[in-house]
């Protein structure tokens, strides 16, 4: 089996996620590669930041604070990258132009601006494979989904509803973090945070979003620092968008309603999907990871036929195959996982396994980033904005 040696920049929790990840590769029956920790970068290298790398992963010949000192290193041929908003066009772009492949962190980029920077950079460099690290696709009643939309098997698109809400900043005396502050996070707040793991599915699907209406909220105006003084929280809490959206398949156009909320009474991590159809429906919620409902319409009856929803239980269905049994329960580690599986299987085969499959690209984030701007367009005009006027 081929080793690909990935370097982390970044070893706050999603370095350690993605690297747990990398431990347990054995998982996976079919893998042609696997990947291998040699090398990590983070701005601060306190032993509690860099301990636990160190003590877990033995390959690891490489600890510095230096991106460029990793990106120079030749034993390096990977990066993933876990850094604030702020930074992504920098590294993101210095990693292709040194040849490394890249799986970053969403959005790629703090605004639209860096994003297309390092789309062109991507562009530019093919030999290096880029993919966004956005899980939330890989939950089998979302693999689903998106095999039932490519098939057409919901008929013609009546509406969408989609979310993610979370009340992790529920409470007004939580210390204020990076991903509050418009100088790190970005203009967007809970758009650029949240806002890629659900839009994606729009872009994955094939729809293009041609008007966007959005209420943005700020919510907690002000928070703690480190020595516990009140400072500005000045990113938005809480976006609700109303989109008209269009399938280029058919010409249909179709309403989506997105909420994206850090701080919504009740929600521990929701994400949710409902997509009504002509032919059929479906929705999922991680309220329930196992349960995909599915509404498929029957003849005869009143107008429109019987309609009733059937409950329908996953197990572990993944697109690529580990040696989990079926019956078990599919959760957060395990779609991080197979988004890597994705990205590892594309550098050692050169092309995706499947549309609904494959890892998130930079084109899909370059859609939600003209999203995003065209939301805060709309909350600034009090107006709806179409895409073509950005």
């Amino acid at each position: 089996m081929k080793t690909l040696r990935f370097g982390i920049i970044g070893c706050g929790l999603m370095g350690r996620e993605f690297a747990s990840a990398a431990a347990r590769w054995c998982q996976f029956t079919e893998a042609e590669a696997r990947p291998e920790i040699v090398a990590v970068c983070n701005r601060s290298l306190r032993p509690e930041r860099i301990d636990w790398f160190k003590d877990n992963f033995p390959a690891i010949r490489q600890v510095t604070d230096d991106y460029r000192e990793l990106l120079a290193n030749p034993d390096v041929d990977a990066v993933y990258v876990a850094v604030p908003h702020n930074f992504h066009k920098e590294i993101y772009c210095a990693a292709l132009k040194t040849g490394k492949h890249l799986l970053g962190e969403k959005p790629f980029g703090i605004d639209l601006a860096a994003n297309e920077a390092i789309l062109e950079t991507s562009k530019s460099n093919p030999a290096c494979r880029a993919g966004c690290s956005s899980q939330y696709i890989y939950y089998p009643a979302v693999q689903r989904i998106l095999k039932m939309l490519e098939q057409r098997l919901l008929g013609r698109i009546i509406e969408v509803e989609a979310g993610f809400l979370h009340s992790s900043d529920l409470n007004p005396n939580k210390p204020i973090n990076w991903k509050r502050t418009v100088e790190a996070n970005g203009e967007y707040g809970v758009m650029g945070d949240l806002g890629p793991h659900i839009a994606l599915v729009l872009f994955r699907a094939g729809w293009l979003v041609e008007n966007t209406t959005a209420i943005c909220s700020k919510i907690v105006a002000r928070r703690p620092d480190s020595s516990g003084k009140l400072v500005p929280c000045d990113t938005w809490d809480n976006v609700t968008m109303l989109c008209e959206l269009r399938d280029p398949k058919d010409g249909t156009v179709f309403p989506l309603r997105m909420r994206l909320a850090r701080i919504m009474p009740g929600e521990m991590n929701t994400w949710y999907l409902e997509i009504y159809g002509t032919k059929a429906s479906a929705r999922f919620s991680l309220k329930n990871p196992r349960l995909l409902e599915l509404l498929q319409y029957t003849g005869g009856g009143p107008p429109g036929g019987e309609q009733a929803w059937e409950s329908i239980e996953l197990g572990f269905e993944t697109a690529y195959k580990t040696v989990t049994g079926g019956i078990f329960e599919f959760g957060a580690l395990d779609a991080l996982s197979q988004m890597t599986a994705a990205f590892m299987y594309e550098i050692s085969h050169g092309r995706a396994l499947s549309n609904a499959a494959k890892c998130p690209t930079p084109e899909e984030m370059h859609g939600c980033h003209r999203l995003f701007t065209a939301a805060l367009k709309s909350h600034k005009k009090a107006d709806t904005v179409k895409m073509g006027q950005l």
